[in-house]
This record gives structure tokens, C-alpha cells and sequence, in this order.
């Protein structure tokens, strides 16, 4: 799993069988101090994640097994959007609303 940040949506109106209603999102791969850190990846999002937000990432066969064992082709899934990390002592927190880091230590 990595940590991301989703950049856009991409549109597909003819897509492989099993990928029918699925939302496909850009999403630039961060390292934990919030810098881009690899290549961008498409991945699919079935919990709603929007353009701005920090999301993980899985990738791989785990990916694909969140379909129920049906043949999806796809090798990136958003599991889950971010609202805050913590690194040793530093909180790092996130805005819902804008996306936006924001840093608050304990």
C-alpha cells in the first residue's frame, strides 16, 4: 500500500467487463513529509475519494481481491482517504473540505 494524493478523475465510457460503474482517479504516490514521490497511477475508488484528498492505496492482487472473486483488470484501489498521520511526535492532519495539509504537533 502507499500513501497518495488524488489529482484528477479520468473518464472512460468503453471499459473491460467487470469495471462497469467504477470511478477511476489519478493519484500521485507522497512520502510521509507530503512530497510526490513516483509516478502517477491510475486507480479505481469505490469509496468516493475526491480530487485534493491523501487516500492508500493498495495495489496488486490485493487489489483485486476486494471484487468478490470476479476477473477485474485492475492493479491500483483507493481502501481508504486519509484524515491524519502521526510521524514520532508531529501530527499531520488534513482538511476535509479543501484538501489541504495542514500540520498540528502533540
Amino acid at each position: 500500500m502507499f500513501l497518495g494524493k488524488v489529482l484528477g478523475s479520468v473518464w472512460a465510457t468503453h471499459k473491460e467487463s467487470g469495471m462497469e460503474n467504477l470511478k477511476l482517479m489519478i493519484v500521485q504516490p507522497m512520502n510521509f513529509k507530503g512530497q510526490a514521490q513516483g509516478s502517477t497511477v491510475i486507480a479505481a475508488d469505490r469509496i468516493g475519494a475526491g480530487i485534493g484528498e491523501n487516500v492508500i492505496v493498495s495495489r496488486g492482487n490485493p487489489a483485486r481481491m476486494l471484487f468478490d472473486n470476479r476477473s477485474v483488470p485492475i492493479d491500483a484501489i483507493v481502501v481508504g482517504i486519509v484524515d491524519a498521520y502521526e510521524l514520532s511526535d508531529e501530527v499531520i492532519m488534513f482538511h476535509e473540505s479543501s484538501g489541504e495539509e495542514g500540520e498540528a504537533n502533540e
